[in-house]
């Protein structure tokens, strides 16, 4: 199905999604306030250089599918959908200038007062959770006289488009995304994607806003983390393509969705011994790891964090379920648990604790070292029973994700409050009986 968009801002973003969409059919309206920007779409030539994309545009433009104006009036008049594809660039504080965005939203609204219909605006730049919300919609409703509804749909679908492939990666994407409170605004959006292969996912605002700043930054952080495992291979004479190469091959845990979900600490007896190791070994060969050092200083950040949220409860009886640092084991080496609870026992905390893994008559070996050694004392705060935990906590702090953990919230009693730092109950965000560590 044909659909008629107007793309707000013809600059990298803005020029592949209209040449785009006038290859999959559509009607296209871009708009700029440079004029020389919108001379050379209608001379059939494109705003940025790059492979394929000037005989694209010189394509679209002859094939009657694509034009530009500067008339904001116009193009909105034209067009069923606008994109937004404006600039958002950064303010010397780090936070980005909205500026171009409220402009465009204002004038779109301007243009709406006078058009008959429903029409959907659509924010393709990359803007921070909450500006849909808090900047776009209102600036549309203030200038449009009309209210998010039957008549005004706003959506945010990201782009993730890389200069020097965007036609390639527009039409293979890692997935198409729309974040939209309206299901019919969000159909209608991903109308504009029928011929595109990939997933499709309708999300709400502020997730579709975050998604684009998760993977950037996890982009960054994979750049980074790739220099530094070299910079250390090149002090020690090791192929560090080699070493990546190998590393990529594991699709299980490495270049997977292993370890991704947001949650507690890490521990056990591997990851912090070395990620310890290597920093060490690099401050040996004059090599310096701010990412793999800081990997652990954000470990304990997360330690920190989970006792900062049993503290800010006021209550003083906490229960804890789960020791190990992971469920259907007894390792609590470097279990964050077992320095969560010192903390707590550090303040004074009166604590009770379970966890079926882990007993003084079934723990052998390493384990058992561990404990007489380093806290012997756990074993006078363990509790046979989940129900003796709960009896006499007024704080139930949820530490692994053992299925007998995931199903206490029929046993739990009026006031008592839970601190889950695994999902436990599958909650989206916290609430006065309920605080999840990262939702």
């Amino acid at each position: 199905m044909s659909v008629s968009v107007s793309v707000f801002g013809l600059g990298y973003v803005g020029c592949v999604s209209a040449a785009c969409f006038a290859k999959e059919g559509h009607a296209v309206v871009g708009c700029d306030v440079s004029q020389s920007k919108v001379d050379l779409i209608n001379a059939g030539k494109a705003t940025i250089v790059e492979a394929g994309n000037a005989e694209l545009v010189a394509e679209m433009r002859a094939a009657g599918r694509l034009r530009a104006t500067t008339s904001a009036h116009d193009a909105v008049h034209a067009t069923d959908i606008s994109l937004i594809a404006v600039g958002t660039p950064s303010r010397p504080n780090g936070g980005i200038d909205l500026g171009y965005i409220t402009r465009v939203c204002e004038e779109i609204g301007a243009a709406l007062k006078t058009k008959p219909g429903r029409h959907i605006v659509v924010i393709r730049s990359t803007v921070l959770p909450g500006t849909t919300e808090e900047v776009v919609i209102p600036a549309l409703e203030r200038t449009s006289g009309r209210k998010l509804g039957p008549t005004l749909g706003v959506c945010m679908n990201p782009e993730f488009l890389r200069e020097g492939t965007s036609i390639r990666d527009f039409y293979d994407p890692p997935f198409t995304l729309v974040g939209s409170s309206d299901p019919d605004a969000a159909r209608e959006v991903l109308e504009l994607y029928r011929g595109i292969e990939g997933a499709q996912h309708v999300a709400e605002l502020r997730v579709a806003e975050m998604v684009k700043y998760a993977c950037n930054s996890y982009h960054g952080l994979k750049v980074a983390f790739a220099n530094e495992i070299g910079s250390v291979c090149k002090a020690l004479a090791i192929d560090s393509h080699e070493v990546m190469r190998l590393f990529c091959e594991d699709t299980k845990l490495n270049v997977s969705a292993a370890y991704l979900k947001p949650g507690f600490a890490f521990g056990g007896s591997c990851l912090p011994k070395d990620l310890r190791a290597i920093t060490y070994r690099a401050k040996q060969a004059d090599v310096a790891t701010p990412v793999l050092a800081a990997t652990l200083e954000s470990n304990q950040y997360q330690i920190k964090r989970a006792y900062d949220m049993v503290m800010a409860t006021g209550r003083r009886k906490v229960g804890v379920l789960g020791l190990a640092f992971k469920a259907g084991t007894d390792d609590l080496r470097e279990s964050p648990m077992v320095t969560l609870i010192e903390m707590l026992i550090g303040k004074g905390v009166p604590l009770t604790i379970h966890d079926d893994h882990v007993s003084s008559a079934r723990l052998i070996g390493a384990n058992k070292e561990f404990i007489e050694k380093e806290i012997p004392h756990i074993w006078t705060l363990m509790r046979p029973t989940v129900a003796e935990v709960l009896a006499d906590a007024e704080v139930v702090v949820i530490g692994n994700g053992s299925p007998e953990y995931r199903g206490i919230q029929k046993s739990l009693a009026p006031g008592q409050v839970v601190v889950d730092l695994v999902r436990a109950f599958g909650k989206k965000a916290s609430d006065a009986q309920y605080q999840g560590i990262c939702w």
